[in-house]
């Protein structure tokens, strides 16, 4: 079963209603249509992919490949050439090009001995224009979750053999962890977002810490014979407990020792601003150099709710509602990107994982991130599914060929059509940008 099912299944929150989204397929080719902006129960319009990778399996037989977050490289020269980059955490990254299919594989390094975790990314960001040693160059930058380290890949379009190349300073030291032990526990480097800070030029990455509420800055530092490293700047800890408006206080009911961890995170490089999903709480917006104090602009459902852990079963029987919750989201808050526009306008958008949609918020921070509406990806065809309980997501407002020329959407499917018996599956699904924006402007 996928991690982020297990884990959900430890965290029943009973007074959430979560509605089963369902569409009606085609019963025969030649049919018409789906309705690309047809409701579904929930009041929300769909938008449908144009295309979907591979099935990945996260078994022995599949690679222990298990599909998460995606990021989109686009090709100045050539848009219609440009990539996705993906991880697959213990299957490492896959590159896909414009029409879904795998240009690339990238295992993750193993761990230092036979006993010790293996290599496990979890995000990926880009970092455009990095000054290295060798020149400037694109990075794809991933969390090594399992190691607790940050990896680089520089990302060469034509290179024979592939475009991503590890440019990883061999002595990268651990993000959180102080030494191999520490490690093995596996609560390290998690979420990721890169920010390049336009007034000094510096380049960061964000990273959070697994089962925990801290965030890291992190200076992204150029090494010898074109390799890349990094120093902690500074670190900051979310709330684990929350005061509610009757006067009592909550915490999300989660296994004992857990905190509500971060993992969808994204920045605005117009205006610095970091935007963090703890999963069980909300949306954080806060400065990217994690000065001053963040802000909560909108809660999961369940937020207030509150839990009793039952060891045995490893779940959390939800109690009564108290309806200090917000309205858009169920938990978990996932996937996080901005769509920008000109100016202030855009959006952001998040991962409702717990009802399978998506929720937009103004991107102009002056009007208090706004929702601006929701939208589902569903079914296209009956080969070509929706996405469901998506971990990662990330948009690309600008054109890219003749297959995409008003921008891309990209996002994980938690629960793909399984193509091999019933092997539960992950991969990504593909849509026109231009599709989201036509529901979200309406």
């Amino acid at each position: 079963m996928p991690e982020s099912r297990i884990r959900r299944s430890r965290v029943l929150l009973a007074t959430a209603t979560l509605v089963a989204l369902t569409v009606t397929l085609p019963a025969q080719a030649g049919a018409r249509p789906l309705e690309k902006k047809a409701p579904g129960a929930d009041g929300l319009p769909a938008v449908r992919p144009l295309a979907e990778t591979a099935a990945l399996y996260d078994d022995e037989e599949g690679g222990n490949a298990d599909a998460d977050d995606p990021a989109i490289w686009r090709n100045a020269a050539d848009p219609g050439r440009s990539l996705v980059v993906a991880t697959a955490k213990e299957g490492g990254l896959r590159v896909y090009d414009l029409d879904a299919e795998e240009i690339q594989s990238v295992a993750a390094p193993a761990g230092p001995g036979p006993d010790d975790a293996p290599g496990r990314f979890n995000n990926v960001d880009l970092v455009h224009g990095l000054k290295l040693s060798t020149g400037r160059a694109d990075l794809a930058v991933t969390s090594d979750r399992g190691n607790d380290r940050l990896r680089f890949y520089r990302i060469d379009r034509d290179r024979s053999g592939g475009p991503l190349t590890d440019v990883t300073d061999p002595a990268v030291p651990p993000v959180f962890s102080a030494g191999q032990e520490e490690i093995n526990e596996q609560r390290t480097a998690y979420g990721l977002a890169t920010w390049t800070d336009r007034a000094t030029g510096r380049s960061y990455a964000l990273v959070s810490r697994r089962e925990t509420t801290r965030v890291a800055l992190l200076e992204l530092l150029p090494g010898r014979s074109g390799t890349v490293s990094y120093r902690t700047v500074r670190t900051l800890d979310l709330p684990s407990a929350f005061r509610l408006p009757d006067g009592t206080s909550w915490t999300p009911c989660l296994e004992p020792g857990e905190l509500p961890q971060v993992e969808g995170m994204v920045v605005d490089p117009a205006n610095g601003v970091l935007y963090a999903g703890q999963e069980d709480v909300g949306i954080w917006r806060m400065r990217a150099d994690l000065t001053g104090r963040p802000r909560l602009i909108d809660k999961v459902r369940e937020y207030g709710v509150p839990g009793t852990y039952d060891e045995e079963t490893e779940e959390c029987a939800a109690g009564a509602d108290p309806g200090f919750g917000g309205k858009r989201l169920a938990a978990d808050v996932e996937g996080l990107t901005l769509i920008p526009e000109s100016g202030d306008d855009g959006y952001l958008i998040a991962s409702s994982q717990g009802d399978n949609t998506f929720a937009a918020y103004d991107r102009e921070t002056g009007d208090g991130n706004e929702y601006e509406g929701g939208f589902r990806v569903a079914a296209a065809s009956a080969r070509l599914d929706g996405s469901e309980e998506c971990d990662g997501a990330a948009a690309l407002n600008a054109p890219l060929g003749r297959r995409y020329p008003n921008g891309l959407l990209v996002v994980q499917d938690g629960d793909e059509t399984p193509r091999s018996g019933g092997r539960e599956a992950t991969g990504f699904k593909f849509v026109d940008l231009a599709d989201v924006l036509d529901v979200l402007d309406d």
